[in-house]
């Protein structure tokens, strides 16, 4: 049995919990244990797994959040550094499934996040869970 750490970035709330009960359906599903932790915003996302990592008590980490698109330059960098923060841990050996959303509006986000809809909660953790095996199988 493995034990998950699913790391969201709280600010949209409604939206996160569509992207928790996700995951979390998923990781039981599977027969795993699982932790939430919560951080403030999706940049927070990545060094918040590094941290945890360091501890030894994870297998694998699940990314949660929702970026939604506005006016200003924000969006990309929030978008283009959580994601490369992600991607360094992942290439680094972490086993991490992203489902932080990078939308343009909030119907677009609720379509995402749905667990009845397309469900990037529940696919972000079987992501996470697939490359444990993935871990498994080559490192041991």
């Amino acid at each position: 049995m493995a034990r998950i750490l699913i790391v969201e970035a709280r600010f949209y709330a409604h939206l996160n919990d569509l992207l928790l009960a996700g995951a979390r359906a998923a990781i039981e599903a599977a027969g795993h244990e699982h932790d939430t932790l919560t951080v403030p915003g999706a940049l927070e996302v990545p060094g918040a797994i590094a941290l945890a990592d360091e501890s030894g008590d994870y297998d694998a980490f699940v990314a949660l959040g929702v970026i939604i698109r506005g006016e200003t330059y924000h969006f990309e960098v929030v978008s283009n550094e959580s994601a490369r923060g992600i991607m360094d841990l992942t290439l680094s050996g972490l086993t991490i499934g992203n489902g932080i959303l990078t939308v343009e509006n909030e119907d677009q986000a609720l379509a995402r996040s749905d667990p009845a809809r397309l469900d990037k909660g529940g696919g972000a953790a079987e992501a996470a869970l697939a490359l444990l095996a993935l871990r498994e199988r080559f490192v041991g």
